[in-house]
């Protein structure tokens, strides 16, 4: 598993290349919409294209849910997990973070992930039973163990009808009760930053599985926990997804269920 993951970290590294160079470059005419407020151009569609490529002669018999719409999973063994560009908004604003996000899975578990976040030169990357690593050196959650310490990120996802109930609920409790919340747009970078302690949790809802596939492991294996709003394993699916440092987990929960 470590010679594919770091196979994953230079295919992350070459995408990473590529949109940086884009970046330079790019103009908001490139700019298609998919929904209201939910942007794609031809960077995220031909940095896909590139990964999925170099992916499948990885490992040709694997299939794939990515974030454009490349391959999609049926009955494969394995199934990478592709955002070729989180944080789309703030790419085409010029505005960091944004990254590439890669995990593979079997039917059961993930077993692989890598996160290259561009703006800042970050890999981060892990496999089944690693520890969690930033450039080459071991990650951990932070130790904070109080909501009054807590530095948490949140996000807001495009369902903004369904999700603003819950949202405006979570920020009047925490807001004034926690050492700070941020808001920054970019989920696998974000769960990354929970996994090297620089945030204590990250939540948010209507993900996609290709957003927060390979921040999980990342996290997960830096000594954090993933779940879904009731303390489940659904936050696959990305749904619903609470990511923590552990130690704070069951006091959002409380404040997520209003207990």
């Amino acid at each position: 598993m470590l010679d594919l993951t770091d196979e994953g970290r230079q295919i992350a590294l070459e995408a990473g290349r590529f949109i940086r160079e884009e970046r330079k470059r790019f103009s908001r005419e490139s700019i298609e919409k998919k929904h209201a407020h939910d942007y794609v151009s031809y960077v995220d569609k031909e940095s896909e294209k590139r990964i999925v490529t170099r992916l499948k002669e990885l490992l040709p018999d694997a299939g794939f849910i990515a974030e454009e719409g490349s391959g999609s999973m049926t009955d494969e063994k394995y199934c990478w997990v592709v955002d070729p560009l989180d944080g789309t908004t703030n790419f085409i604003h010029d505005n960091s973070p944004y990254c590439v996000s890669i995990a593979l899975r079997d039917e059961k578990e993930l077993l692989l992930g890598v996160v290259y976040e561009i703006c800042r030169d970050e890999c981060y990357w892990t496999y089944k039973g690693a520890p969690s690593y930033l450039n080459g050196n071991v990650i951990h959650v932070s130790s904070v163990n109080t909501l009054d310490d807590a530095f948490i990120a949140i996000g807001f996802p495009y369902r903004a009808e369904e999700y603003k109930p819950f949202a405006l609920r979570f920020i009047k409790t925490c807001y004034g009760n926690v050492a700070g919340l941020r808001l920054i747009g970019a989920a696998a970078a974000e769960m990354c930053y929970v996994a090297a302690g620089r945030f204590d949790a990250r939540i948010e809802s209507y993900l996609g599985p290709w957003d927060i596939a390979a921040g999980c492991l990342i996290l997960q294996n830096a000594g954090g926990k993933v779940t879904d709003f009731s303390g489940g394993d659904t936050f696959y699916s990305g749904h619903q997804v609470l990511a923590s440092n552990g130690k704070i987990h069951d006091f959002l929960l409380n404040i997520i269920e209003d207990r």
